[in-house]
Formats: C-alpha cells, sequence, structure tokens
C-alpha cells in the first residue's frame, strides 16, 4: 500500500538547510540515533511479535549505520556530535498515538511510516539540491532507504490488524500530520 503526503514541503524549507547544512547534519545525526532508538522501543513492547522484532531489530541496526555515516560527515567538517534537542514535529505527531494495545502498535507503525514517509521527501530534496559528489550520494542513498522503511511499517502493521483498520487510521494520521508541517517554521532541521 502506497501513500501520498498530503502537505508538501516547501521550497523553502531547502533553502533554510543549505544555509544551515552543518546544522543540517547535526539535527539529522539525531535523527537517526533516535529511530534506531524507536526501533528498539517497538520490539520491546512487542516481544511475542517474532516479525515485528526481527524487522525492527534490523532497522535498529540500519538506522545505527546511518548515524555512524553521518557522524563521519559531521566529524570531516570539524564539527562535535551536540546534545540531543526535542524534535518539536515528532512530539506534536505523538499526541495522536491512542491507548490501547493493539491501537498503540497501530499508530507506532502508522506515524512510523509517515516519519520516514517524510524523511525519504525531504532527503530527497537535500539530494537534488547538493552538488555532485559523495554528500550527494549519501543522500540519494538515504532517500531510498527512507522509502523502503516506509513501507516496512505498513507491510507489518498490515500484518498484525485488520487492512481496512490501517487505511482508515493511516487516513486520519496523514491529516495529523498535513496539518503539524504546514504550522511549522522552516528550520535547518529533518523535520
Amino acid at each position: 500500500m502506497t501513500f501520498t503526503l498530503k502537505h508538501a514541503t516547501p521550497l523553502s524549507w531547502t533553502e533554510t538547510v543549505l544555509e544551515d547544512f552543518d546544522q543540517f547534519l547535526l539535527d539529522h545525526a539525531s535523527c537517526e540515533k533516535k529511530a534506531s532508538g524507536m526501533a528498539v522501543n517497538l520490539l520491546s513492547h512487542y516481544p511475542d511479535r517474532a516479525e515485528l522484532v526481527t524487522a525492527m531489530t534490523n532497522l535498529a541496526i540500519e538506522e545505527l549505520n546511518h548515524f555512524r555515516e553521518v557522524t563521519k560527515l559531521i566529524h570531516a567538517r570539524g564539527l562535535a556530535l551536540g546534545t540531543d534537542s526535542k524534535d518539536p514535529y515528532i512530539n506534536r505527531f505523538r499526541k495522536a498515538i491512542r491507548r490501547g494495545s493493539d491501537e498503540y502498535m497501530l499508530d507506532q507503525l502508522l506515524i512510523a511510516s509517515i516519519v520516514e514517509a517524510r524523511g525519504a521527501e525531504r532527503f530527497g530534496l537535500i539530494s537534488q539540491a547538493l552538488d555532485a559528489g559523495p554528500v550527494k550520494e549519501f543522500y540519494i542513498a538515504i532517500t531510498k532507504s527512507e522509502q523502503r522503511h516506509k513501507d516496512l511499517f505498513i507491510e507489518l502493521a498490515k500484518q498484525y490488524l485488520p487492512a481496512a483498520d490501517v487505511e482508515q487510521r493511516l487516513e486520519e494520521l496523514l491529516d495529523i500530520e498535513a496539518a503539524i508541517v504546514a504550522e511549522l517554521p522552516d528550520r535547518a532541521a529533518l523535520h
């Protein structure tokens, strides 16, 4: 099942990122680290769901590898990692997560899918804007990876829950995400 984000990232976001690319790289590293942690958190919540545990284990490792690669770019630019900051996009989006075992799992998976879709969109914009070279190639590869992750979360949701419930809730969450993105200011950050 494929879906389209309901609010496209404006060109002004890409311009903001390019004006402070060092800050964007630092935020990107933080996002990869948090994504790895989110995957571990999911497998910890549902240890009895073998397919989810396997998928999230692999995802956690892949996201940590992305973190390592971004860290190399950061160090090559003479920068150092800082402390993680709160992500207003993620914090607002997480408020949509419902209580109840199945509802919680569904919302976690679908929000993760939408966040990965947003990442794919934005990394794609960055890759298009960068000059040829290793950083551009890295962002092309990351864009493809985020697309795969987006699909993975949807597949997992449909494996454990009725497809009609998945599709209905996905539409609701896409509306919530679009409203959040439309209200947030541009900043040199992924979200």
